[in-house]
This record gives C-alpha cells, structure tokens and sequence, in this order.
C-alpha cells in the first residue's frame, strides 16, 4: 500500500501539482512532503524556466569579462 501512495505522490508532483495541495491530499506538512519527495521531482525545470522567460522573471547571467 505504501509504494502506491509513494507513487500517487510523487505523480502529483511530478504533474506539477502544487505541493501545497498534494501535501494536503497526503494529510503532510509541505516541509515533511518535500523532505520526503524532493529528489522525485523531475522534468520540470524546462518548463519553469520558460514561464520565467515569459514572465521577464529570469534573472541575467553575469557575463564573463
């Protein structure tokens, strides 16, 4: 039973579910969903970093002089 919740879990966060609302439906802290789910989450950098592109939020690299 544990390997299906470890699974739901980690496909809510890995669909972008907000941690929040996940860590809600798990009946967690956010602190102790992410401690536990942190380095389950992937394939979303790509898609953050185009929303801070869009968003003029991204910050500037420094340039290499």
């Amino acid at each position: 039973m544990y390997d299906n919740r470890n699974t739901r879990l980690t496909k809510w966060l890995n669909d972008a579910i907000p941690p929040a609302q996940v860590a809600e439906w798990a009946g967690n802290s956010v602190a102790v969903l992410l401690a536990t789910y942190a380095r389950c989450i992937e394939g979303q950098l790509p898609d953050l970093k185009r929303r801070l592109e869009t968003a003029g939020d991204l910050p500037e690299r420094p340039s290499a002089d």
